[in-house]
């Protein structure tokens, strides 16, 4: 299976930005589907995770600004951004965890917030 992510870019303080990431299977089987975030020299960083039946997890720093959503259909999932800020300028990263894949990783999507 394959992941790609896209859909970042540079953008002021306050605005929004969508990121999905298009799996190539079916997602239906899926467990837990996330996006992480790293900062160039630092670790990479949980930002929002979504469990098969619709349950999520924020990182305190995103919570009430980020939403992420999975859509089983299209085989997506998605990362709505909102009010961003500097601190949030990173390589944003798409995870899977599905029993018989194990973790699979999307190539990274570079957002860039400027104050």
């Amino acid at each position: 299976v394959q992941l790609q992510a896209c859909g970042g870019g540079l953008v002021q303080a306050g605005g929004s930005l969508r990121l999905p990431c298009a799996a190539s299977r079916s997602m239906y089987t899926v467990n837990d589907m996330a996006w992480y975030r790293q900062v160039s020299g630092g670790q990479r960083e949980l930002v929002a995770r979504v469990t098969r039946d619709g349950g999520t997890d924020y990182a305190d720093s995103v919570k009430g600004r980020f939403t992420i959503s999975r859509d089983n259909s299209k085989n997506i999932v998605y990362l709505q951004m909102n009010s961003l800020e500097p601190e949030d300028t990173a390589v944003y990263y798409c995870y899977v965890h599905q029993d018989t894949w194990g973790i699979v990783w999307g190539q990274g999507t570079e957002v860039t917030v400027s104050s």
